[in-house]
């Protein structure tokens, strides 16, 4: 099968258990698959494309089902987990590849490490930005999200209503998605934490107003805000209505490890790393294979994004201790 030049970019749309799944490649070599999380899309990964590529990477960056030009089936059950995890095998197939490592950011470190821990024959490697691995199990996810925030209301129950959070959204999307963004990266964030709704008010209450982080332009912005206007946010937020299913559907897995070579990156400023501190000092149980762990001061949440140099250089590092000395095939072996 053909593969792109280490150059250019190239779009393409693949058979899934979706129907479809858009995907952006550049570069030959060893396959790397890049799953965004929420709300963004492929275009999370433009920074870490073109270096991966350089490096000697088949670098991938999947819109995720319900985002961007990948389907979006109309039932709330197509987004869980298992089906996501089958659009992944989708695409390694489709790219006439045996295997792929995994590297995911937000929800998508989630589906990366699921996809490692149940197709351990696809998947052979996986990095996780953001969101530390929890083997599955413990007690229900919606019990103990309607537990948290005391009087005001986890985002994740907000976002777990059907249709609730896109009557606040949608009216506006790129107002409201450049006040998320903003609202969890270093140099913009609130004094308030935009995770917690109060009773009666909106997420978008807590966000900053008329600040762009350093990392979005107006440019960037309106890439990102532009496919959300076209497809609504229902498919990205049907993802949150699937925990409980999830947490059935991954019965048989629970408290088990993923035992492939791992990495860990998080943002010292990110309250997805901070609160789940006990899921990282878990580490030596529940990723046994982990090869390296960073913690970046002063960084927020959308690491690679934030902090894309650093972030290459270290995935760089990983990816050539995971997959061996690679080069690319319009250098030679002196290629750095």
């Amino acid at each position: 099968m053909p593969q792109t030049s280490a150059v250019d970019p190239t779009h393409r749309l693949v058979p899934s258990p979706a129907g479809r799944l858009h995907l952006v490649e550049q570069g030959d070599g060893p396959l790397v698959l890049l799953l965004h999380g929420f709300p963004e899309s492929w275009y999370a990964w433009r920074h870490q494309l073109p270096a991966l590529a350089a490096a000697g990477y088949r670098a991938v960056a999947v819109d995720v089902r319900g985002y961007g030009r990948s389907s979006r089936p109309a039932e709330v059950d197509a987004y869980r987990m298992l089906e996501l995890v089958a659009d992944n095998v989708a695409v390694v197939e489709a790219l006439g590849e045996r295997s792929a490592v995994l590297v995911g950011h937000d929800w998508g470190a989630t589906i990366a490490a699921t996809s490692a821990l149940v197709r351990p024959d696809v998947f052979r490697a996986v990095a996780l930005l953001s969101v530390p691995y929890t083997p599955p199990g413990g007690p229900r996810p919606s019990e103990v999200f309607a537990r948290m925030g005391g009087e005001e209301e986890f985002y994740v129950s907000y976002f777990q209503e059907p249709g609730r959070a896109e009557a606040e959204i949608e009216p506006d999307v790129r107002g409201w998605l450049a006040g998320f963004y903003a609202a969890l990266s270093a140099d913009t964030m609130p004094g308030s934490d935009p995770h917690f709704v109060a009773r009666g008010g909106r997420l978008r209450d807590r966000f900053p107003v008329d600040r762009l982080p350093h990392w979005l332009s107006e440019a960037d912005l309106d890439v990102l805000a532009g496919e959300f206007e076209r497809t609504g946010m229902t498919g990205a937020l049907n993802r949150y209505r699937n925990m409980d299913r999830d947490w059935q559907d991954l019965a048989d897995f629970a408290g088990a490890p993923v035992t492939q070579p791992s990495l860990f990156i998080g943002g010292g400023l990110d309250a997805s790393t901070t609160w789940l501190a006990d899921a990282i000092e878990a580490y030596p149980a529940t990723l046994p294979g982990l090869t390296a762990s960073h913690i970046l001061d002063g960084c927020g949440h959308f690491l690679q994004q934030e902090r894309p140099a650093e972030i290459n250089r270290l995935l760089i590092e990983w990816l050539r201790n995971v997959c061996g000395q690679v080069y690319p095939s319009n250098a030679g072996p002196s290629a750095t």
